[in-house]
């Protein structure tokens, strides 16, 4: 009896915090933390203007290396950020530049290709693909994308998430990710 009573609580618990962080999620930016972000988001779009960049994701859409072709979610997924592919996506002059901008405010930056895989980041993001998601292929229409406010997988920290194209001739050929923390924008 005692363990059904503890599981139990421990499911209710469980719902009780997920629906909170979902609630707190949903919640829109009051308007001085959106301005904030609106600030950042101009220097984010210089950051993808900029032909480090511009070059990295070129390249990286003109040929692929064959062991990142060979990636799939499931592999990213188990592969630890010291496996030496892994290292080199934050060790490539795309990386040093988004490190060398980063500032206490960005708690993340990746920049994918037009498929949708990685070119550089700064910490190993959660997901090897991010084609078919918003923040992937709104900039790949030539928008500006902003997620909720989200519990971020691989940062754990409360964040924002802006993405912008990265354009080569005013055409989108790549994405620029940023996860903006909150505890340090307001």
């Amino acid at each position: 009896m005692k363990t059904t009573f503890k599981k139990i609580i421990q499911t209710t618990v469980a719902i009780v915090f997920n629906a909170s962080l979902t609630a707190y999620a949903a919640e829109a930016l009051d308007a001085t933390a959106q301005a904030k972000v609106d600030a950042k988001l101009k220097e984010v779009l210089a950051w993808a203007s900029d032909p480090v960049i511009v070059n990295a994701v070129k390249a990286h859409n003109a040929s692929m290396p064959p062991d990142q072709a060979a990636l799939t979610q499931d592999v990213w997924k188990g592969l630890s950020v010291m496996e030496p592919i892994v290292r080199n996506f934050t060790k490539n002059e795309a990386a040093a530049f988004l490190k060398s901008k980063k500032g206490e405010v960005v708690s993340e930056a990746f920049i994918s290709g037009a498929d949708g895989l990685k070119v550089a980041f700064i910490s190993k993001p959660s997901n090897w693909s991010h084609k078919g998601k918003p923040k992937h292929d709104e900039p790949m229409a030539g928008k500006i994308w902003q997620g909720a406010v989200e519990l971020d997988e691989s940062t754990g920290l409360q964040q924002v998430q802006v993405s912008v194209p990265v354009l080569d001739d005013g055409k989108p050929v790549g994405s620029l990710v940023v996860g903006l923390s909150l505890s340090k924008l307001e």
